[in-house]
């Protein structure tokens, strides 16, 4: 049995911070200043921001701020590899079985909202899906795209396929993995309990939210800084592994817009501009989720 069962073998975080909002918002800098006061270890808590290869893009941590505290879970999944939230979920739980988060404050910061709700509520139980049923699904996806896919789901498992967009290619292929695998639609899976890995009562669960206007600014500056700082090599560098485009790293903002660039089919100054609409966006779609997801727990703080 694979997902949050693994991770339930930890033990219980006490007295963890979690610190959600957008992109751009500053949250790398608070969680870094935190860890600083605390002598706390920070936890990457963004899905994009595991991948290898896209450092700059995914505005990963300098170095030299991952050098004045303890960082874990940046860079350590190479965009070729399947990763999901029961990953990521089992990465936390190996970090705590390992003795790095023993007797100092585990300092969680990310944008991606289904990370901390599977920290503070667990995971439902999956099956573990063998490589070759894996492997097998994701070559369809990529030969016969998501459409085609989510027909098949529909004829298999119609209440999950009512539930995922039929452009969701990771999450149809998930849907159908899981039933070949087990023999039961993820819905039922999904219906199982698991077990938190952060105790709530102890936590501190901050969200920050930024000034709309101050935030656009900011994350105009930063995609500018980006393409100083080498986005436009990791652009490169990634789209040079050949993987298909419905893999979680060729959909970084940046990828598609700068491999256009790269592919002579924009100018420089159109994809930026394209990126950065596209990371407001992104932001405005990450607040609304923090705002109508996060429960009176979560602390708001303006910035």
């Amino acid at each position: 049995m694979g997902g949050s069962d693994r991770a339930g073998q930890a033990a219980m975080l006490k007295n963890a911070t979690l610190i959600a909002g957008p992109t751009a918002s500053g949250k790398s800098a608070y969680a870094l200043d935190l860890a600083q006061q605390t002598g706390g270890v920070v936890v990457n808590a963004d899905s994009m921001q595991v991948y290898s290869v896209l450092s700059v893009v995914t505005a990963r941590p300098q170095a030299e701020d991952m050098a004045a505290a303890p960082h874990h879970l940046y860079g350590h999944v190479h965009p070729s590899a399947p990763y999901s939230t029961g990953a990521w979920l089992r990465d936390v739980a190996s970090l705590e079985r390992s003795g790095v988060l023993a007797g100092k404050p585990a300092i969680f910061v990310g944008g991606t909202g289904l990370y901390f709700r599977a920290l503070t509520e667990g995971l439902a139980p999956m099956p573990e899906i063998p490589d070759p049923v894996r492997k097998a699904w994701r070559k369809r996806l990529e030969m016969e795209g998501a459409e085609t896919l989510h027909r098949l789901l529909t004829e298999r498992d119609p209440q999950s396929a009512s539930r995922i967009e039929p452009a969701d290619g990771q999450r149809i292929v998930r849907a159908l993995e899981v039933s070949e695998t087990s023999g039961e639609t993820i819905g039922a899976w999904q219906a199982r309990k698991g077990q938190p890995l952060v105790d709530v009562a102890s936590a501190r669960q901050t969200v920050l939210e930024p000034n709309r206007s101050v935030l656009h600014n900011r994350i105009a500056l930063r995609f500018e800084k980006m393409i100083g700082a080498g986005a436009l090599q990791e652009v490169r560098a990634l789209l040079s592994l050949g993987l298909p485009p419905s893999m979680p790293a060729m959909k970084a903002i940046g990828v598609r817009e700068l491999g256009s660039y790269l592919a002579g089919e924009l100018e420089l100054s159109l994809a930026v501009e394209q990126a950065v609409a596209a990371t407001r966006q992104y932001a405005k779609r990450q607040s609304t989720w923090f705002r109508h997801q996060l429960g009176e727990r979560w602390e708001r703080v303006k910035v």
